[in-house]
Protein backbone atom coordinates (compact mmCIF):
# COMPACT_ATOMS: atom_id res chain seq x y z
CA UNK A 1 0.00 0.00 0.00
CA UNK A 2 1.64 3.73 -0.95
CA UNK A 3 2.02 5.64 2.23
CA UNK A 4 -0.89 7.89 3.36
CA UNK A 5 -1.27 10.82 1.07
CA UNK A 6 -1.14 14.24 3.08
CA UNK A 7 -4.39 16.36 4.09
CA UNK A 8 -4.16 18.48 1.05
CA UNK A 9 -3.06 16.22 -1.54
CA UNK A 10 -0.15 16.56 -4.05
CA UNK A 11 -2.16 17.41 -7.39
CA UNK A 12 -0.26 17.01 -10.79
CA UNK A 13 -1.60 20.04 -12.54
CA UNK A 14 0.39 22.20 -10.00
CA UNK A 15 3.71 20.68 -10.38
CA UNK A 16 2.92 20.68 -15.01
CA UNK A 17 2.00 24.40 -14.77
CA UNK A 18 5.19 25.07 -12.58
CA UNK A 19 7.30 22.69 -15.08
CA UNK A 20 5.26 24.26 -18.05
CA UNK A 21 6.96 27.67 -17.13
CA UNK A 22 10.33 27.03 -15.03
CA UNK A 23 11.55 23.65 -17.42
CA UNK A 24 14.96 23.26 -17.75
CA UNK A 25 16.79 23.88 -21.13
CA UNK A 26 18.50 20.38 -21.26
CA UNK A 27 19.98 19.31 -24.50
CA UNK A 28 18.42 15.90 -24.77
CA UNK A 29 15.21 17.71 -24.03
CA UNK A 30 12.11 18.23 -26.54
CA UNK A 31 9.66 20.53 -26.11
CA UNK A 32 6.89 20.76 -23.89
CA UNK A 33 4.20 18.15 -25.04
CA UNK A 34 6.65 16.66 -27.75
CA UNK A 35 7.82 13.17 -27.35
CA UNK A 36 11.76 13.47 -28.07
CA UNK A 37 14.25 10.96 -29.76
CA UNK A 38 14.47 7.62 -28.26
CA UNK A 39 18.14 7.85 -29.28
CA UNK A 40 18.61 10.92 -27.22
CA UNK A 41 16.47 9.80 -24.04
CA UNK A 42 18.16 6.83 -23.51
CA UNK A 43 22.17 8.21 -24.42
CA UNK A 44 21.51 10.70 -22.05
CA UNK A 45 19.84 8.52 -19.16
CA UNK A 46 22.69 6.31 -19.21
CA UNK A 47 25.44 9.17 -19.10
CA UNK A 48 23.13 10.62 -16.64
CA UNK A 49 23.65 7.75 -13.92
CA UNK A 50 26.21 8.54 -11.19
CA UNK A 51 27.36 11.83 -13.47
CA UNK A 52 26.13 15.73 -13.41
CA UNK A 53 24.09 17.24 -15.73
CA UNK A 54 27.02 19.81 -16.03
CA UNK A 55 29.38 16.92 -16.75
CA UNK A 56 27.29 15.31 -19.21
CA UNK A 57 26.01 18.22 -21.47
CA UNK A 58 29.30 18.36 -23.80
CA UNK A 59 29.97 14.52 -23.74
CA UNK A 60 26.21 14.31 -25.02
CA UNK A 61 27.13 16.85 -27.60
CA UNK A 62 30.09 15.36 -28.72
CA UNK A 63 27.97 11.65 -29.03
CA UNK A 64 25.79 13.10 -31.70
CA UNK A 65 28.78 14.43 -33.36
CA UNK A 66 30.15 11.52 -33.68
CA UNK A 67 27.29 8.88 -33.81
CA UNK A 68 23.68 10.84 -34.83
CA UNK A 69 21.80 7.91 -35.07
CA UNK A 70 21.67 4.55 -33.18
CA UNK A 71 22.67 2.40 -36.07
CA UNK A 72 25.60 4.83 -36.30
CA UNK A 73 26.33 3.98 -33.21
CA UNK A 74 26.20 0.45 -33.11
CA UNK A 75 28.31 0.55 -36.14
CA UNK A 76 31.33 2.12 -34.51
CA UNK A 77 34.73 0.36 -33.12
CA UNK A 78 34.28 -0.02 -29.91
CA UNK A 79 37.80 1.66 -29.59
CA UNK A 80 36.18 5.19 -30.70
CA UNK A 81 33.29 4.53 -28.69
CA UNK A 82 35.52 4.16 -24.99
CA UNK A 83 37.57 7.12 -26.49
CA UNK A 84 34.59 9.33 -27.14
CA UNK A 85 33.72 8.29 -23.43
CA UNK A 86 37.09 9.02 -21.28
CA UNK A 87 36.38 10.67 -18.83
CA UNK A 88 32.70 10.45 -17.74
CA UNK A 89 33.83 6.85 -15.45
CA UNK A 90 32.10 3.85 -15.04
CA UNK A 91 33.22 2.88 -18.27
CA UNK A 92 31.02 -0.11 -18.14
CA UNK A 93 28.37 1.94 -19.35
CA UNK A 94 30.17 2.80 -22.40
CA UNK A 95 30.42 -0.96 -23.24
CA UNK A 96 26.62 -1.70 -22.36
CA UNK A 97 25.98 1.39 -24.17
CA UNK A 98 27.74 -0.17 -27.70
CA UNK A 99 25.83 -3.32 -26.81
CA UNK A 100 22.79 -2.00 -26.32
CA UNK A 101 23.27 0.17 -29.86
CA UNK A 102 23.38 -3.28 -31.37
CA UNK A 103 20.57 -4.76 -30.16
CA UNK A 104 18.50 -2.08 -31.06
CA UNK A 105 19.66 -1.67 -34.61
CA UNK A 106 18.94 -5.31 -35.00
CA UNK A 107 15.55 -5.18 -33.55
CA UNK A 108 15.10 -1.92 -36.00
CA UNK A 109 14.23 0.67 -32.95
CA UNK A 110 13.59 1.10 -29.03
CA UNK A 111 11.15 -1.42 -28.01
CA UNK A 112 8.29 0.98 -26.77
CA UNK A 113 7.78 -1.14 -23.26
CA UNK A 114 9.20 -0.95 -20.31
CA UNK A 115 9.57 -4.99 -20.42
CA UNK A 116 11.25 -4.62 -24.01
CA UNK A 117 13.52 -1.93 -22.65
CA UNK A 118 14.46 -4.08 -20.05
CA UNK A 119 15.74 -7.15 -21.92
CA UNK A 120 18.75 -4.37 -23.67
CA UNK A 121 22.07 -4.40 -22.16
CA UNK A 122 22.67 -1.77 -19.39
CA UNK A 123 18.77 -1.16 -18.84
CA UNK A 124 18.13 -1.51 -15.66
CA UNK A 125 14.97 -0.82 -13.24
CA UNK A 126 14.96 2.82 -13.11
CA UNK A 127 16.16 3.54 -16.72
CA UNK A 128 13.18 1.48 -18.57
CA UNK A 129 10.40 3.36 -16.87
CA UNK A 130 12.25 6.89 -17.66
CA UNK A 131 12.46 5.59 -21.15
CA UNK A 132 9.23 4.31 -21.56
CA UNK A 133 7.95 7.73 -19.79
CA UNK A 134 9.56 10.33 -21.24
CA UNK A 135 10.17 8.90 -25.20
CA UNK A 136 7.28 6.92 -25.64
CA UNK A 137 4.67 8.97 -23.39
CA UNK A 138 4.11 5.57 -21.09
CA UNK A 139 2.36 6.27 -17.57
CA UNK A 140 4.90 5.11 -15.38
CA UNK A 141 6.92 7.16 -12.86
CA UNK A 142 10.96 6.83 -13.34
CA UNK A 143 12.61 6.47 -9.79
CA UNK A 144 15.95 8.61 -9.33
CA UNK A 145 17.73 10.12 -6.01
CA UNK A 146 15.89 13.42 -7.33
CA UNK A 147 12.32 11.81 -7.49
CA UNK A 148 13.31 9.59 -3.79
CA UNK A 149 13.98 13.14 -1.98
CA UNK A 150 10.79 14.67 -3.31
CA UNK A 151 8.68 11.94 -2.31
CA UNK A 152 10.22 11.64 0.94
CA UNK A 153 9.65 15.41 1.88
CA UNK A 154 6.08 14.90 0.45
CA UNK A 155 4.56 12.35 2.34
CA UNK A 156 7.65 12.53 5.41
CA UNK A 157 9.09 9.08 4.91
CA UNK A 158 11.36 8.92 7.43
CA UNK A 159 12.91 4.99 6.87
CA UNK A 160 16.50 5.61 5.87
CA UNK A 161 17.92 4.42 2.63
CA UNK A 162 17.90 1.92 1.30
CA UNK A 163 15.12 0.54 3.25
CA UNK A 164 12.95 3.14 2.57
CA UNK A 165 13.06 2.59 -1.28
CA UNK A 166 9.69 0.32 -1.84
CA UNK A 167 7.85 3.15 -0.15
CA UNK A 168 9.21 5.54 -2.03
CA UNK A 169 8.60 3.69 -4.82
CA UNK A 170 4.77 3.19 -3.91
CA UNK A 171 4.40 7.29 -2.97
CA UNK A 172 5.97 7.75 -6.42
CA UNK A 173 3.42 5.60 -8.35
CA UNK A 174 0.78 7.02 -6.33
CA UNK A 175 2.06 10.39 -7.78
CA UNK A 176 1.65 9.19 -10.95
CA UNK A 177 -1.71 7.57 -10.73
CA UNK A 178 -2.90 11.16 -10.44
CA UNK A 179 -5.21 11.73 -13.85
CA UNK A 180 -2.98 14.90 -14.92
CA UNK A 181 0.30 13.10 -14.22
CA UNK A 182 -1.04 10.14 -16.76
CA UNK A 183 -2.12 12.79 -19.20
CA UNK A 184 1.17 13.84 -19.30
CA UNK A 185 3.55 11.00 -18.20
CA UNK A 186 6.89 12.33 -20.58
CA UNK A 187 5.72 15.91 -18.62
CA UNK A 188 5.23 14.46 -15.31
CA UNK A 189 8.28 12.27 -15.24
CA UNK A 190 10.67 15.21 -16.17
CA UNK A 191 8.80 17.77 -14.00
CA UNK A 192 9.54 15.78 -10.77
CA UNK A 193 13.08 15.69 -11.91
CA UNK A 194 13.26 19.15 -11.86
CA UNK A 195 11.68 19.76 -9.00
CA UNK A 196 14.62 17.64 -6.97
CA UNK A 197 17.59 19.13 -9.31
CA UNK A 198 16.02 23.20 -8.91
CA UNK A 199 13.92 23.40 -5.63
CA UNK A 200 13.60 20.53 -3.80
CA UNK A 201 17.63 19.82 -3.34
CA UNK A 202 19.69 18.46 -0.96
CA UNK A 203 20.41 20.70 1.43
CA UNK A 204 18.47 24.22 1.56
CA UNK A 205 15.72 23.72 0.03
CA UNK A 206 13.53 26.24 -1.56
CA UNK A 207 10.26 25.63 -0.02
CA UNK A 208 8.47 28.98 -0.64
CA UNK A 209 8.70 28.27 -4.50
CA UNK A 210 7.60 25.12 -4.68
CA UNK A 211 4.30 24.05 -6.08
CA UNK A 212 3.80 21.47 -3.49
CA UNK A 213 4.65 23.64 -1.05
CA UNK A 214 1.47 23.41 0.85
CA UNK A 215 0.87 19.72 0.95
CA UNK A 216 4.14 18.90 1.71
CA UNK A 217 4.45 17.03 5.60
CA UNK A 218 8.59 17.29 5.10
CA UNK A 219 7.91 21.33 5.23
CA UNK A 220 4.85 21.01 7.77
CA UNK A 221 7.26 19.22 10.09
CA UNK A 222 9.56 22.61 9.98
CA UNK A 223 12.93 20.54 8.80
CA UNK A 224 12.55 18.89 5.45
CA UNK A 225 16.32 18.80 5.24
CA UNK A 226 16.80 15.78 7.08
CA UNK A 227 14.85 13.95 4.76
CA UNK A 228 15.30 11.23 3.23
CA UNK A 229 17.02 9.73 6.20
CA UNK A 230 20.80 8.05 5.07
CA UNK A 231 22.21 5.34 6.77
CA UNK A 232 25.78 6.63 7.23
CA UNK A 233 28.71 5.26 4.93
CA UNK A 234 31.45 3.28 6.28
CA UNK A 235 34.80 4.97 5.46
CA UNK A 236 36.23 3.55 1.90
CA UNK A 237 39.25 0.85 2.22
CA UNK A 238 42.31 2.60 0.65
CA UNK A 239 44.40 0.63 -2.22
CA UNK A 240 47.81 1.48 -3.47
CA UNK A 241 49.57 1.20 -6.65
CA UNK A 242 52.35 2.22 -9.09
CA UNK A 243 52.09 3.45 -12.84
CA UNK A 244 55.31 3.21 -14.90
CA UNK A 245 55.51 5.97 -17.63
CA UNK A 246 58.02 4.92 -20.20
CA UNK A 247 58.89 7.21 -22.87
CA UNK A 248 60.98 6.49 -26.09
CA UNK A 249 63.22 9.17 -27.97
CA UNK A 250 60.23 10.69 -30.18
CA UNK A 251 58.52 11.76 -26.91
CA UNK A 252 55.80 8.57 -27.48
CA UNK A 253 54.22 7.30 -24.53
CA UNK A 254 54.31 3.00 -23.83
CA UNK A 255 50.45 2.29 -23.20
CA UNK A 256 48.28 -0.93 -22.91
CA UNK A 257 44.97 -1.68 -23.03
CA UNK A 258 43.36 -2.80 -19.31
CA UNK A 259 41.19 -6.51 -19.73
CA UNK A 260 37.55 -5.60 -21.20
CA UNK A 261 35.63 -6.44 -18.27
CA UNK A 262 36.10 -4.86 -14.99
CA UNK A 263 37.38 -1.86 -13.46
CA UNK A 264 37.92 0.44 -16.29
CA UNK A 265 37.66 -2.58 -18.33
CA UNK A 266 39.01 -1.79 -22.34
CA UNK A 267 40.48 1.41 -21.40
CA UNK A 268 43.85 2.59 -22.17
CA UNK A 269 46.70 2.79 -18.92
CA UNK A 270 50.20 2.88 -18.31
CA UNK A 271 52.16 0.06 -17.56
CA UNK A 272 51.81 -0.59 -13.67
CA UNK A 273 51.42 -3.14 -10.53
CA UNK A 274 48.18 -4.20 -9.23
CA UNK A 275 46.16 -2.35 -6.55
CA UNK A 276 46.76 -3.45 -3.07
CA UNK A 277 46.03 -2.54 0.50
CA UNK A 278 49.25 -1.45 1.55
CA UNK A 279 51.96 0.75 -0.36
CA UNK A 280 54.50 -0.35 -2.56
CA UNK A 281 58.23 -0.97 -1.80
CA UNK A 282 60.26 -0.31 -4.67
CA UNK A 283 61.74 -4.06 -4.77
CA UNK A 284 58.17 -5.17 -4.78
CA UNK A 285 57.29 -2.75 -7.44
CA UNK A 286 60.50 -3.00 -9.94
CA UNK A 287 59.62 -6.58 -11.26
CA UNK A 288 56.32 -4.97 -12.48
CA UNK A 289 58.11 -2.40 -14.56
CA UNK A 290 57.83 -2.88 -18.26
CA UNK A 291 61.65 -2.78 -18.72
CA UNK A 292 64.45 -2.41 -16.42
CA UNK A 293 65.28 1.16 -16.35
CA UNK A 294 66.67 3.96 -14.17
CA UNK A 295 62.63 4.80 -12.51
CA UNK A 296 62.75 7.72 -10.33
CA UNK A 297 59.57 8.70 -8.38
CA UNK A 298 58.14 11.97 -10.36
CA UNK A 299 54.30 12.26 -9.02
CA UNK A 300 51.23 10.85 -7.38
CA UNK A 301 47.51 11.34 -7.84
CA UNK A 302 44.58 10.43 -5.75
CA UNK A 303 41.36 9.37 -7.28
CA UNK A 304 38.16 8.17 -5.44
CA UNK A 305 36.11 5.06 -7.00
CA UNK A 306 32.70 4.06 -5.76
CA UNK A 307 34.34 1.46 -3.08
CA UNK A 308 37.45 2.50 -2.25
CA UNK A 309 40.19 5.21 -2.46
CA UNK A 310 43.34 5.13 -4.71
CA UNK A 311 47.13 6.40 -4.38
CA UNK A 312 48.64 6.21 -7.67
CA UNK A 313 52.53 6.81 -7.70
CA UNK A 314 53.98 7.75 -11.05
CA UNK A 315 57.46 6.58 -12.03
CA UNK A 316 59.22 7.97 -15.08
CA UNK A 317 62.01 6.85 -17.57
CA UNK A 318 63.09 7.59 -20.52
CA UNK A 319 64.67 5.08 -23.56
CA UNK A 320 65.36 6.51 -27.09
CA UNK A 321 64.49 3.15 -28.42
CA UNK A 322 61.92 1.05 -26.16
CA UNK A 323 63.50 -2.87 -26.65
CA UNK A 324 60.75 -5.31 -28.41
CA UNK A 325 59.89 -7.18 -24.91
CA UNK A 326 58.11 -4.30 -23.56
CA UNK A 327 56.07 -3.99 -26.64
CA UNK A 328 54.55 -7.34 -26.18
CA UNK A 329 50.61 -6.50 -25.69
CA UNK A 330 51.65 -2.92 -25.34
CA UNK A 331 51.72 0.39 -28.02
CA UNK A 332 53.05 3.30 -28.48
CA UNK A 333 51.39 6.64 -28.54
CA UNK A 334 52.32 9.58 -29.34
CA UNK A 335 51.60 12.83 -27.49
CA UNK A 336 49.30 14.44 -29.89
CA UNK A 337 47.18 11.65 -30.27
CA UNK A 338 46.58 10.79 -26.24
CA UNK A 339 43.44 12.71 -27.36
CA UNK A 340 41.74 10.22 -28.95
CA UNK A 341 42.92 7.42 -26.68
CA UNK A 342 40.56 5.73 -24.58
CA UNK A 343 42.47 7.17 -21.18
CA UNK A 344 40.54 7.10 -18.19
CA UNK A 345 40.61 10.36 -15.80
CA UNK A 346 42.77 8.32 -14.00
CA UNK A 347 45.14 7.74 -16.08
CA UNK A 348 45.19 11.18 -17.83
CA UNK A 349 46.40 12.53 -14.77
CA UNK A 350 48.95 9.89 -14.07
CA UNK A 351 50.71 10.97 -17.37
CA UNK A 352 50.34 14.40 -16.46
CA UNK A 353 51.71 13.72 -12.93
CA UNK A 354 55.06 11.94 -14.47
CA UNK A 355 56.06 14.88 -16.62
CA UNK A 356 53.09 16.18 -18.98
CA UNK A 357 51.12 14.72 -21.86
Amino acid sequence: MPPEPPVAAPEAADLLRWYDRHRRQLPWRAETGVLPDPYHVWLSEIMLQQTTVAAVGPYFRRFLDLFPTVEALAEAPSEQVMSAWAGLGYYARARNLHACAKAVSALGGFPRTIEGLRALPGIGAYTAPAIAAIAFGVPAVPVDGNVERVCARLFAIDTPLPAARPLLARAAAALGADPQARARPSDFAQALFDLGATICTPRNPACALCPWREPCLGRQGGAPERLPVKVARKDRPERYGISFRLEDGQGRLLLQTRPPRGLLGGMSELPGTPWRTEPWSEADALPHAPISADWRATGSVRHIFTHFGLTLAVWSARRDRIPAEALENRFLRAPDALGKEPLPTLMRKAIAAGGGG
